[in-house]
């Protein structure tokens, strides 16, 4: 805490006086200092951390300091420079999918993916069906029900689902991407909420009841031990083998952007599955895959909440989140 302490104040008062960096070194200063208060105190508080209190608290507590301009211009530019221009959201999504696609057990994706295509299929098409019925019951458009509250949740969260799809909906509309941010991020926010606190209650179940969990395997395929036992999980921590793992995230995300432009088809997608049909093929060198899968261990350990910061200050508007909150209907819907 006295560390902690001292590091807080001389990023305050950098902040203060002007003199904090507009640029990664201060962005990461100030979002990992709010991270690490904000994810710790969700950690520790009642009830709180028992349905995903980091994640909460890391986003929406950002969210209420900017609404109420508590973050001064110093901090809210370096956030800005680190987020936009530096593109760190991106970077952060790159490590996950190439780390864990890479490091994942190649039988459990073989054999995986066909287990899971249909429950996931069924439970999507569930699950848009349970929305447009609630939508239906409280008087919402259909229209409006589909597009802008249960698209965005089914659309995975703010940078590879809100993001992409507000721009799709400006270039299909012809009205400005700024539009139609604001009325897609609550429903992702909301929906997001719900699915940490049922997250949250299914890890206390898997606990009470250690029969129903899978224990880290992702799907049942009768070696569990053995593939337990093959996975990068307990194998040294190889620097160079991490700078690797970064090397070919940043390529993955690259690859996907190139191609996007060819395929007709977002680059985020095509880096999921460029990086799947890489591990199905068996091409990328073993040692490469345990390079890029404890750099998605790092990233994920160390910058999450800091990111989810991020987030809140640039991309969750305060008061079009209370705007919906008042609304029983649409968080139902949700």
């Amino acid at each position: 805490l006295p560390l902690y302490l001292i590091l807080a104040t001389i990023i305050y008062a950098a902040s203060i006086y002007g003199k904090l960096p507009a640029d990664m070194i201060g962005g990461f200063a100030v979002i990992m200092i709010m991270g690490v208060l904000l994810g710790d105190a969700g950690l520790k508080i009642p009830i709180l951390k028992d349905i995903g209190g980091p994640a909460i608290l890391s986003i929406f507590v950002p969210s209420i300091m900017v609404f109420y301009n508590l973050i001064n211009p110093s901090a809210m530019k370096a956030i800005t420079a680190l987020m936009k221009t530096s593109n760190f959201l991106y970077l952060y999504i790159s490590c996950l999918v190439a780390g864990s696609i890479l490091g994942m057990n190649r039988k459990v994706l073989m054999q995986g993916f066909v287990r899971m295509f249909i429950p996931l299929l069924v439970g999507t098409a569930a699950a848009i069906a349970a929305g447009l019925s609630v939508g239906l019951l409280f008087g919402y458009d259909i229209h409006r029900t589909f597009f802008y509250i249960i698209i965005p949740i089914v659309g995975g969260g703010i940078g590879e689902g809100i993001i992409p799809l507000s721009i799709a909906y400006s270039e299909i509309l012809a009205k400005p991407q700024e539009t139609f941010i604001p009325q897609l991020i609550p429903a992702a926010m909301i929906g997001n909420i719900c699915a940490i606190m049922i997250a949250g209650y299914l890890k206390k179940l898997g606990e009470r009841r250690p029969e129903l969990s899978g224990n880290g395997v992702l799907v049942k395929t009768g070696n569990d031990a053995e593939i337990m036992a093959a996975q990068n999980t307990d194998k040294p921590v190889e620097f160079p083998l991490m700078g690797a793992g970064l090397l070919i995230a940043c390529s993955f995300f690259i690859f996907g952007k190139f191609s996007e432009s060819f395929i007709g088809i977002p680059g985020a997608i095509i880096m999921i599955f460029s990086a799947a049909l890489v591990k199905y093929l068996n091409i990328m060198p073993a040692k490469m895959e345990q390079g890029a899968y404890h750099m998605y261990r790092f990233i994920s350990s160390s910058l999450t909440w800091p990111l989810l910061v991020g987030l809140g200050v640039l991309m969750t508007p305060w008061k079009d989140v209370v705007a919906v909150l008042t609304d029983p209907a649409y968080i139902a819907i949700c």
